[in-house]
């Protein structure tokens, strides 16, 4: 494994930062864990050609998105609208997010929530459980394969599940010898926030069938959602585009809707 380089360099050193202050928390952090409800059943909801809408206020590509966003009340609507997951950017600095986002999601849907985030060590898996996330993003470009199988086994002690995150066919062959069972392939370039939704198509071979298959970043219009479930994505991740549309919810189901029939069809 390289270091990380450009924009994700930047953030990763301010992760080190944020995991470092858990450390005297981390042990009452793991027992508060071990008191939240069971996580919901994450690979149940997502085989088949699914939505996972995320949440943000604003990105580093993208700038301001939804300055105003009531996490809460959106989780809702996306949920009506039938999308299979939520995520919640959790990031303050570069995304606008907090745990107490997080928490406020968990409490307003019956759906699996997602704690998207730059996580770099296994106690942010347990504050990521204490705020109610079911699962939690685990970015491979972030770690050797030491402290990747770390989080996986924090991941597994902590009852929760995780999207194991990749970006090219090498990274793809780490995750699945990890041990990953949920693989995600982001479109986005995590150091030069460039995105190419064609890097989908590429790196999809690299995954078993066996693995949940989720396509992140890039997604624009429907017909974007049905090309990536086309070539094998189970679940599409749609943020920005979502949070840009003056009505998010209906944004939503007409992606839900297009994710349906094009797991209908690949069957």
């Amino acid at each position: 494994m390289s270091a990380p380089e450009g924009a994700l360099a930047a953030i990763a050193a301010r992760k080190h930062i944020e995991a470092d202050a858990l450390r005297c928390a981390e042990a009452a952090l793991w027992a508060k864990a071990a008191a939240v409800e069971p996580a919901r059943d994450i690979a149940a909801a997502l085989r088949g050609g699914t939505i996972i809408a995320e949440l943000k206020r604003r990105s580093p590509s993208g700038g301001t998105l939804r300055a105003e966003l009531d996490c809460a009340a959106l989780a809702a609507d996306y949920q009506t609208a039938g999308a299979a997951a939520i995520s919640v950017l959790t990031d303050g600095p570069d995304f606008g997010g907090s745990l107490a986002d997080l928490a406020a999601v968990r409490g307003a849907v019956d759906l699996p929530v997602l704690r998207k985030d730059f996580i770099v060590a296994p106690a942010q898996v347990a504050e990521a459980r204490v705020a109610g996330a079911d699962w939690v993003l685990l970015i491979v470009a972030l770690f050797d394969d030491a402290l990747l199988e770390a989080c996986l086994d924090a991941v597994q002690r902590a009852g929760a599940a995780a999207i194991v995150e990749v970006h090219d066919r090498d990274e793809a062959r780490r995750a699945t010898a990890a041990g990953a069972s949920c693989i995600g392939v982001n479109n986005r370039d995590l150091r030069t926030l460039t995105s190419d939704l064609a890097t989908f198509a590429r790196v999809r071979p690299a995954i078993p069938d066996s693995v949940v298959c989720i396509a992140e970043s890039g997604v624009r219009q429907a017909e974007d959602v049905a090309r990536l479930v086309g070539e094998g994505a189970d679940a599409v991740l749609v943020g920005e585009s979502l949070l840009r549309a003056a009505d998010p919810a209906a944004a939503c189901a007409g992606m839900v809707a297009a994710a349906a029939a094009a797991g209908g069809a690949r069957r």
